[in-house]
């Protein structure tokens, strides 16, 4: 039964997200560069490094961009190309929306918050582009998903939660080689407002976010060290300084006060947004 869930979940996904990924020039700040970015990996064969204009670009960690290579490999050098795998993860996200409700409490649920999910039209929007955001939100959610269901084995089946804390330090370790140290920032500002709102009390444990971080730096080591180790420290050390300025003041034609963030969800993610409130 949960199969034939998945598979008219696919099906969905690709009726939505696949057709006409190429009728519209690549025509956002981001997209042009990440587009450019996998092209001279292709064209270098350095798929270690990051480029633009064959001059080192710090900005970003590798991950999207050695898929984007791939879909070029793929599909040729074109728009296309560039937002194909935006559009597979659009697929593997409604997947995962539907294991969550579905784990959570029943294919109902999971129904439920899918069709509401493709219904929003920021996601919808988003994976039909050529940017990294659609990617590391995946990482993300799948990340948070595991440590919530540490609270579940925990309660429930009496288990350690070992295997869960592992899981969420393999995906936000992804999440980091996808957009950078900020998904282990907002996954823990994620387990502290839970802790908040369930009146400070939740079963993950000490043990598990130490196993969790470790995990979470081995999986990232996988790019920083060997990167390191070539060309030096200089290019993780810009990398890093880039990302704490990026925290502190307004970058890459980003801005806005802080409520902005919170008005651009509710209003970009309408209907899913209204129910969570």
């Amino acid at each position: 039964m949960n199969l034939r869930n998945y598979l008219l979940i696919i099906i969905l996904g690709a009726v939505l997200f696949l057709p006409l990924l190429g009728a519209v020039h690549l025509f956002d700040w981001d997209e042009i560069n990440f587009a450019e970015s996998a092209r001279e990996m292709i064209s270098t064969g350095n798929y270690s490094r990051v480029q633009i204009d064959y001059h080192p670009f710090w900005e970003k960690p590798p991950m999207f961009f050695w898929i984007q290579s791939l879909s070029m490999m793929l599909w040729g050098v074109n728009d296309y190309a560039a937002r194909f795998p935006n559009a597979i993860v659009g697929i593997l996200t409604l997947c995962m929306i539907f294991h969550a409700g579905n784990s959570w409490k029943d294919e109902r649920l999971g129904w439920m918050w899918v069709l509401i999910y493709c219904g929003s039209w920021l996601p919808h929007f988003y994976f039909k582009s050529g940017i990294i955001d659609p990617l590391f939100n995946l990482f993300i959610f799948m990340g948070i998903f595991q440590f919530a269901k540490i609270e579940l084995v925990m309660r429930e089946r009496r288990e350690s939660g070992i295997t869960e804390a592992i899981l969420a330090g393999l995906c936000i370790g992804l999440a980091v080689l996808t957009k950078g140290p900020v998904a282990i920032l907002l996954t823990l500002l994620t387990l502290f407002g839970a802790y908040v709102f369930n009146r400070f009390q939740l079963l993950i444990r000490i043990s598990h976010l130490i196993i969790f971080l470790c995990v979470t730096l081995a999986v990232s080591a996988i790019w920083f060290i060997p990167e390191t180790i070539q060309h030096g420290w200089w290019y993780i050390q810009t990398f890093i300084d880039y990302q704490i300025r990026l925290l502190q003041t307004e970058d890459s034609g980003h801005g806005g006060p802080f409520y902005y963030h919170f008005i651009v969800v509710f209003l970009g993610c309408f209907p899913a947004s209204f129910f969570l409130l």
